[in-house]
């Protein structure tokens, strides 16, 4: 794989304990303790009525950090192409249609349809924004923020643009929980742009590697980036946090580990 480099030019972060990015970044960066508490989801105020009333917590997770990222950055949401990385999507829809189909009458609602699919949050983003740029939504289990990554620092590496990448994973309810044990909502939003963007917070190299990915030393952290998929890519925001150049390893694939670089 070549090399791919792109700047950061504004962040989002929401999940357990963390509850945006001057919070999470005071964490990350150890200035204040990581207290662990349940994902609290912002309303989403950016939707008309009749698409608020049909927002579950997958969409409001999204809207609020995307939200954050774009503000940071200073950019127009409404001209940002977008990439869409989850594990899961919607998981308590997925289960509300699971129920249904399990019932006598095997009913599912127009509502459960439409959010059933894999890129409804994107739908979602360009109706709450008006934004009518291409998105794309991608799904690697464990390793989807790190597909996001690629696919999102491919787009911009090619179109010469800046792109949204939004990660995100909620829970699932029992009894698909125990299938697939998401610990609680999480998401990251990262704006990239080209490499010589004069608004960067940070110029960041992917690559493929062979090294282990980047462990956190505080085992609540750990835990954390363990338990949910989005928050694989912690790490990378405590480079962040911390102003700190150099390299992080990120989960990927079996047989390899997405390198990404640093430089602020």
């Amino acid at each position: 794989m070549a090399k791919l480099s792109v700047c950061i030019e504004g962040i989002g972060v929401l999940g357990p304990g963390l509850c945006d990015w001057p919070a999470s970044a005071a964490v990350l960066a150890g200035a204040s303790p990581y207290i662990c508490a349940r994902t609290v989801l912002p309303p989403p105020d950016a939707l008309p009525a009749a698409e608020r009333r049909r927002a579950g917590r997958v969409i409001k997770l999204a809207l609020g950090v995307g939200a954050e990222a774009v503000s940071q950055s200073g950019r127009d949401a409404r001209g940002l192409p977008g990439v869409f990385s989850s594990s899961g999507g919607d998981g308590d829809n997925c289960h509300a249609i699971c129920e249904a189909l399990a019932g006598s009458e095997r009913l599912i609602s127009p509502t459960r349809f439409h959010n059933s699919v894999h890129n409804a949050v994107a739908g979602y983003w360009s109706i709450a924004y008006g934004c009518a740029e291409a998105s794309v939504t991608v799904c690697a289990f464990d390793a989807s923020f790190a597909a996001g990554l690629l696919e999102a620092s491919s787009q911009v590496t090619h179109n010469g643009c800046p792109v949204l990448l939004l990660a995100y994973d909620v829970d699932y309810p029992s009894p698909l929980y125990e299938q697939r044990p998401i610990a609680d909502a999480c998401a990251l939003s990262l704006l990239l742009s080209p490499a010589d963007s004069p608004n960067a917070l940070a110029v960041i190299t992917l690559a493929l590697s062979q090294q282990p990915a980047t462990r956190f030393d505080d085992p609540e952290l750990e835990s954390l980036r363990l338990s949910i998929p989005a928050a694989r890519g912690l790490p990378l925001l405590q480079q962040l946090a911390r102003s700190r150049s150099g390299t992080v390893f990120l989960d990927y694939l079996d047989t390899a580990r997405l390198a990404v670089e640093i430089q602020v």
